[in-house]
Formats: structure tokens, C-alpha cells, sequence
């Protein structure tokens, strides 16, 4: 579902621009947030042109928005590159692990692991997520 986004100039006029998913307060990617900011400056009045110093905090909010984006989706790449790592690292040695069902603590040699957000380390038959891993055993 899309909702229309649209703002009213200093004359009154509504000027609509883009669409995107969700609540416009919410949502507004970095295209429509531009497609705004045309609009603004096509619809608005000559004799009382828009503020130059919001038109450039509207552009450093854009920027950071865009950066801050970007940011996240390094720091959830590197999360998971390191969960991947420590699941891989755990092969072939004993662990100790709590059961999802009634929570007792296992052990056993991991044989296997997987990789992505969410990792998991093979333990007999089982798949164990990584966060269920309580500690690497010694013996």
C-alpha cells in the first residue's frame, strides 16, 4: 500500500510528489524526501522565496539521514560476518548448550555451522543457534 505525500507551500498550494510505503512520517526515503524539496521550491512564491538556511538543514538532515543508513547497514553486515565467525570457530569442539524446550544445559562437539544472521552449530542431530551456546568446554 502507498500513501501520497504531499506539503502545502506558503500560497496555500498542495504539491504532491512520490509515494512510499508506510506512514510518511516513518518512511521517507532519501528519493522522496528530494521529490519534496523540488516541489517545495517549484511551488513557491517569487515575491517570498523559501529561507536558504532551511533549504540547507533540509539537505543536512538529508545527509545524515543517508549516511546514518548506511552506517547501520555496515554495522548489521559486520554483526553478522562476526556471529558467522564465531559459529565457524566452534567446529570440532565441545560445548555446552541449553536446550530450547526445557532449558537444561547439553554438551557435545560441534560438527557443523552455519552462516548468516542468524548462525547455528550442529551438535549430533540437533542445530543449535549460536546464542543457545553457553561455553566452549576443556576436556
Amino acid at each position: 500500500m502507498t500513501t501520497p505525500i504531499s506539503g502545502t507551500t506558503t500560497t496555500g498550494q498542495t504539491a504532491a510528489s512520490g509515494s512510499t510505503k508506510g506512514s510518511p512520517l516513518t518512511s521517507l526515503d532519501s528519493q522522496a524526501f528530494l521529490k519534496l524539496l523540488v516541489a517545495q521550491l517549484r511551488y513557491q512564491d517569487p515575491s517570498s522565496p523559501a529561507d536558504p538556511t532551511a533549504f540547507m538543514t533540509q539537505t543536512a538532515t538529508l545527509t545524515q539521514v543517508e549516511k546514518l543508513s548506511s552506517l547501520a547497514e555496515s554495522q548489521t553486515s559486520m554483526l553478522t560476518s562476526t556471529l558467522s565467525a564465531q559459529a565457524s570457530a566452534l567446529v570440532g569442539k565441545s560445548v555446552s548448550y541449553k536446550t530450547k524446550v526445557d532449558g537444561d544445559t547439553l554438551t557435545g562437539t560441534v560438527t557443523a555451522a552455519t552462516f548468516g544472521a542468524s548462525p547455528t552449530v550442529r551438535i549430533g542431530t540437533a542445530d543449535v543457534p549460536l546464542a543457545l551456546v553457553t561455553g566452549q568446554r576443556t576436556s
